[in-house]
């Protein structure tokens, strides 16, 4: 008997979110979702799937039960190999989070604790119910946020981070957005509709297009000129290329471009 996957893959109409869009699910809610050895594992997989398939034009980050992710699995990390060996998997899952050719949405119904806030800061938008808390835990049990650190710096605030990250107390969704760790906090009931929205204005988009627009993001911000040639020629390729000259063509002609799609509504018995 082969044991149920910990994390689930859905792709196009298979997904909650309808073509276009391929869903990652966390499925380990007995133990809260930690990133165990099987499940960094196949949340790797998941991710190398879904960056391969061209179908996937959006990725939403998600979870079943009442904890999106609880950190690193501490029973797995007792003794020092082990522990290791997880902190050594955890900056390829966040590196193929940030890199991700396509946008990453989080979708949060449940808490999220060290490691777990680390993917929600990897993402490039995190939509949370308002009921969800976070936490760095790690100080408490005498570790270093060291690898999260990479996704998580460049979107808190210096001050809200140097009080969170030191204390590890706990802080409320509405902070979380405040502080720019989440895109929005919305009631729960509103989740749904909140991430829908967002992966519509999403496949408005053109896919190289958002491609192009995610690296630039991911560019050292800089007070200088020094790299507005390159820039500069980035931007007349894209003009000149196939996307942008269909985008001109459909904003003259008053009609969608031709990489439209308009999700369908999530359904609430197939939501993950």
């Amino acid at each position: 008997m082969t044991d149920a996957p910990l994390v689930r893959l859905l792709i196009g109409a298979d997904s909650p979110f309808g073509i276009g869009t391929g869903t990652v699910v966390l499925d380990s809610p007995a133990n809260r979702n930690a990133l165990s050895a099987r499940l960094r594992r196949e949340l790797l997989a998941a991710l190398d799937t879904a960056a391969a398939d061209e179908r996937v034009r959006v990725l939403v980050l998600t979870h079943t039960g009442p904890v999106f992710c609880a950190g690193m699995d501490l029973k797995e990390s007792w003794g020092a190999a082990s522990g290791a060996q997880g902190v050594g998997e955890l900056p390829s899952i966040l590196r193929r989070l940030w890199e991700f050719p396509r946008p990453v949405i989080a979708r949060l119904a449940g808490t999220a604790r060290a490691g777990g806030v680390g993917l929600v800061a990897a993402a490039d938008l995190a939509i949370a119910a308002d009921t969800v808390t976070f936490a760095f835990t790690e100080v408490r049990i005498g570790v270093v946020p060291a690898v999260i650190s990479a996704t998580v710096l460049p979107r808190l605030q210096p001050r809200a981070a140097q009080e969170l990250l030191l204390t590890g107390n706990p802080f409320p969704a509405a902070r979380a957005a405040t502080i720019g760790l989440l895109t929005a906090a919305v009631p729960p009931a509103d989740l749904d509709a909140a991430v829908t929205d967002q992966v519509a204005a999403l496949l408005r988009g053109a896919p190289g297009a958002l491609a192009a627009t995610k690296e630039l993001l991911r560019r050292p911000h800089r007070t200088d000129l020094a790299d507005l040639d390159e820039l500069q020629r980035s931007s007349a390729d894209h003009f000149a290329g196939p996307e942008g000259q269909e985008g001109i063509a459909a904003f003259l002609q008053k009609r969608p471009p031709s990489w439209v799609i308009e999700p369908r509504p999530a359904l609430e018995d197939d939501r993950a």
